[in-house]
C-alpha cells in the first residue's frame, strides 16, 4: 500500500505582477524531488497556485494520498471552503486564473488530496526551502513567459 505524499509549495514574486517563480517540494517515504520555475510577469497568487498544480502533476500513480502544505491563504481556502467549485460551477465568471484553476481541478480530481495552511516564514524547513526556490527561480535569468497571465484580471474580484 502506498503511504501519504506531502508537498510542499510556495510562490512569489518581486511587485505584483512582477518577476515571479514557484517551488514545490515532494517527499514521499525515502524519496524527495523539489522542482521551480520562474516567470518575467506574473502574480504571487498564480505561482503559490501553480506551485500546488506542478507537485500534483509531477505525481506518477493516479489516487495517490496527498497532503499539500501551503502557506497561501488564497489556495488552501479556495478548495478547503469549496470557493473553487462554486466558481466552477459559473464557469470562473469575473473570477482570477481561471486557466490555472481548471488545470488544477483537473489534476486534483485524479488523487485523495487533503490541505493544510502552514505560516509562512514561520521556520518550517520545507516552506522555507520552497521560498528559496521560488526566489531564485524568478531572480534567475531563465525565466518563462506565464501565457496564462492577463492584466486586465487585475481589476476583477
Amino acid at each position: 500500500m502506498q503511504g501519504e505524499i506531502a508537498i510542499y509549495a510556495d510562490g512569489a514574486s518581486s511587485g505584483n505582477p512582477g518577476p515571479g517563480g514557484y517551488g514545490v517540494v515532494l517527499i514521499s517515504g525515502r524519496h524527495r524531488l523539489e522542482k521551480s520555475e520562474g516567470f518575467r510577469l506574473t502574480t504571487n497568487n498564480r505561482m503559490e497556485l501553480l506551485g500546488v498544480i506542478t507537485g500534483l502533476e509531477a505525481l506518477k500513480i493516479a489516487g495517490s494520498n496527498v497532503v499539500v502544505y501551503t502557506d497561501s491563504k488564497y489556495v488552501a481556502d479556495s478548495v478547503v471552503k469549496g470557493w473553487v467549485f462554486q466558481w466552477e460551477s459559473k464557469g470562473f465568471k469575473k473570477k482570477k486564473n481561471p486557466d490555472l484553476w481548471i488545470r488544477f481541478l483537473k489534476i486534483y480530481r485524479k488523487h485523495n488530496v487533503r490541505f493544510v495552511w502552514i505560516k509562512g516564514h514561520d521556520n518550517n524547513t520545507e516552506n522555507e526551502i520552497c521560498d528559496r526556490l521560488a526566489v531564485n527561480a524568478y531572480k534567475g535569468s531563465n525565466r518563462s513567459e506565464d501565457a496564462g497571465y492577463n492584466p486586465e484580471e487585475a481589476i476583477l474580484q
